[in-house]
């Protein structure tokens, strides 16, 4: 900050960043995010540089270290779920096609195949993921809570059901490729979904997953 006689103090601004570092970082993301998919947590950053197209330094200016970047492509991942979510709830005037509209749109964001970086070495309690969790699970549970309240969700289910059974549908199983897994997602979440639809058929055993145990589940792990 400078002044001079008789003038007002002049404020220095942070410059904003320029657009084509917003590119650049936006791509890293993307490109860390399919990555991720692909081969796992610890693939080497020189290639995800690639193939977001940036080169070395850029990625390390972004991303100084691999949590950091984990970090950032969970945090995404989550924004992304959340308006989905969102947009489904707004969109679908039948409270289960909304359901079932976000469910398959979750599966296209692979979160099944991204969990278990939730056990990485970055913070786990940053403000901004933990900002984001509990935006889409708020999110979630609104669809939830709207499709059992309208009689069209069964009664004896609940939110972490849902999104125990997404994450598992997603993930890969051991010893194959995601990729090659990818047909098999959408056909076996229809079969979930349709055990979802009331009236119920049967009678589960145990009781509903709630986000309690789902939170409990994340700490313990």
């Amino acid at each position: 900050m400078s002044t001079t006689a008789g003038t007002a103090p002049t404020v220095r601004r942070a410059p904003r960043p320029r657009a084509d570092a917003l590119r650049n970082r936006e791509r890293i993301v993307a490109a860390a995010r399919e990555m991720f998919v692909e081969f796992g947590p610890q693939v080497p950053l020189d290639e995800i540089a690639r193939r977001a197209g940036v080169g070395n330094a850029t990625l390390y200016r972004n991303f100084p270290d691999r949590a950091d970047l984990i970090q950032e492509v969970v945090v995404s991942v989550m924004c992304r779920t959340t308006d989905l979510a969102e947009r489904a709830a707004t969109e679908e005037a039948d409270t289960f096609e909304a359901l079932r509209r976000f469910t398959h749109a979750a599966a296209d964001e692979r979160i099944g195949a991204l969990c278990p970086m939730l056990d990485g070495t970055f913070d786990q309690d940053h403000p901004e993921l933990h900002a984001e969790r509990d935006r889409l699970m708020e999110a979630v549970e609104t669809l939830v809570d709207r499709a059992r309240q309208a009689g069209r969700l069964r009664a004896d289910v609940g939110v972490g059901d849902l999104l125990v059974a997404v994450s598992q549908l997603t993930r890969p199983l051991p010893g194959t490729g995601c990729l090659n897994m990818d047909r098999f997602v959408h056909r076996h979440l229809q079969l979930f979904l349709d055990g979802l639809e009331a009236p119920a058929r049967s009678v589960l055993p145990g009781s509903a997953a709630t986000l309690e145990d789902l939170r409990g589940a994340s700490h313990a792990s």
